[in-house]
């Protein structure tokens, strides 16, 4: 066994190594790729371009103007008429726009309830509600800080009446976005490349014919495709230590708090799992065009169904029963349950459970499908 199957591996690499375009796309994958996510993807706003537009000219509008600084906001100019604003709105050189109404101060001066309007493009919905969020915290300090300096009476800040919100924010406290979309990102290569890699071998082997050869020698069915997975294992583990340990550590500070020789046997076990569900996507495509289609198709729902970005408590449940079945899944919430919040095994043996249970299901059906293929 050992001497067939090493000979089959020995084919295996020699044809990825031929293959130039295919480690230009895994080199990229796991280094370039996790440091363009990490820096281009944001969950925050930094330097929001607004403009605005202060019929008050006052003292009040322009300490509540002073508020809105770099590097959250980025005042583009200043403008005299609503043509102007909208302008700037519909040519999308601002995204955000004030506007404070000629009586602001009057109405601060007098008591009264002030109030001053923000028009937000809501185009990219993630940062105009992100602004809007800003907007109204600014609006509220702004609020207490008046009603402190005014006096009204004995009225300070700390005697209003008012809820206390003591928050921690566990495992990423300085909420660093870089962790979660760097690590979004090195999720979603490795189960690509996985795919990608052993779909590819497969199908070429269909379209030059050889796959007849390989039936007829005397390698066993198991041990072929062991020899399209046991490859991607030996090329994805060390480039993702590259992506995860000198990209994500190196230059974002990834905490890596659990056991990381733990992440690595599982990762092992991913690959396993994606690699059997490439096997199956070749067994069923008939050529590489039709198989990186079928690929994308899966791909997708994949990633959104996993709980990559919504919380899988928060799906309907349907998609929530849908996600138990995709091995993107456990890999997602074991890759955060142990690199960021350094769990150990007792909480994260069901993630790994998941994994063992579709990749076996995946490994059997791959063989039915293949043996009704070729053994007529």
């Amino acid at each position: 066994m050992w001497n067939r199957l090493m000979a089959l591996l020995k084919k295996e690499f020699i044809q990825m190594w031929r293959d130039k375009m295919l480690l230009f796309i895994l080199i990229w994958s796991f280094t370039v790729s996790p440091f363009v996510a990490s820096n281009g993807i944001s969950m925050e706003i930094s330097h929001h371009p607004y403009v605005v537009y202060d019929q008050s000219q006052s003292p009040s509008s322009r300490e509540l103007l002073s508020r809105f600084q770099e590097p959250y906001f980025r005042l583009l100019d200043v403008v005299y008429s609503n043509r102007e604003v909208v302008e700037y709105l519909d040519s999308g050189k601002a995204s955000m726009a004030i506007i404070i109404p000629p009586d602001f101060e009057r109405k601060i001066s007098s008591d009264s309830p002030a109030t001053f309007q923000v028009i937000s493009d809501g185009t990219i919905s993630l940062s105009a509600t992100v602004a809007v969020m800003y907007v109204a915290q600014i609006s509220g300090n702004y609020t207490l800080d008046l009603i402190e300096q005014r006096g009204f009476g004995t009225i300070t800040r700390q005697s209003i009446p008012y809820i206390n919100t003591d928050s921690r924010i566990e495992y990423n406290p300085n909420r660093t976005n870089a962790w979660f979309s760097g690590l979004v990102d090195f999720i979603s290569k490795i189960t690509m490349v996985s795919l990608l890699l052993t779909a590819a071998a497969v199908v070429r082997e269909k379209e030059y014919g050889t796959i007849e050869q390989l039936m007829v020698t005397p390698a066993r069915s198991f041990e072929i495709f062991l020899s399209k997975i046991i490859p991607n294992i030996f090329l994805i583990v060390p480039l993702s230590v590259v992506g995860l340990v000198g990209i994500m550590k190196g230059f974002y500070g990834l905490p890596l708090a659990g056991n990381i020789f733990l992440f690595y046997l599982v990762l092992v076990l991913y690959i396993f799992v994606m690699s059997s569900l490439g096997i199956q996507i070749a067994l069923l495509a008939k050529n590489l065009p039709q198989a990186i289609m079928m690929m994308m198709f899966l791909l997708m729902p994949m990633i959104f169904l996993s709980g990559t970005f919504t919380p899988t408590e928060a799906m309907q449940p349907w998609m929530r029963w849908t996600g138990m079945l995709i091995p993107m899944h456990y890999f997602v919430d074991f890759t955060f349950d142990v690199l960021l919040k350094g769990n150990s095994i007792y909480y994260v043996w069901p993630s790994i459970l998941g994994l063992v249970v579709l990749g076996a299901a995946l490994f059997v059906s791959s063989s039915i499908i293949f043996y009704r293929q070729f053994s007529k």
